[in-house]
């Protein structure tokens, strides 16, 4: 049902690196870069070749908390994920575990980004 999704960032080579090196184990790769004034927007896709997630420069003070679940291959890749979480110094919000509340099977870790958004990695297979 999700096309794309737009996350405005504070410091978009920042968080191009944050994304990369932290969702880089579920395939995530920069495909398309434009500059927007002093900055530039990206967009990044994965295994499927779209770019349907894009870091762009906020444009105002105000920001809320977004939440973007990653989709992952299996459960490895989820804690591929925790790894590089851990070794980028990010802040993580739930460990990877099953959540049966949300359904049988699904195994996610959910972590904060450089700007404080909910970000998570998941996959959705056979209860464990």
């Amino acid at each position: 049902m999700l096309d794309h999704l737009g996350v405005q960032v504070a410091d978009v080579a920042a968080s191009l690196r944050f994304y990369l090196q932290v969702f880089g184990p579920i395939g995530a790769h920069e495909m398309m870069r434009f500059p927007m004034g002093e900055s530039f927007v990206v967009g990044l896709g994965g295994p499927d070749g779209q770019p349907d997630l894009w870091l762009v420069p906020a444009g105002g003070a105000e920001t809320r908390e977004l939440h973007v679940g990653l989709r992952a291959p299996d459960r490895a890749a989820v804690d591929a994920v925790h790894e590089a979480a851990l070794a980028a110094g990010a802040e993580v919000l739930h460990a990877p575990r099953e959540w049966p509340e949300y359904h049988p099977g699904y195994y996610g870790v959910f972590l904060r980004d450089l700007d404080g958004h909910n970000v998570e990695a998941v996959h959705h297979g056979a209860p464990a």
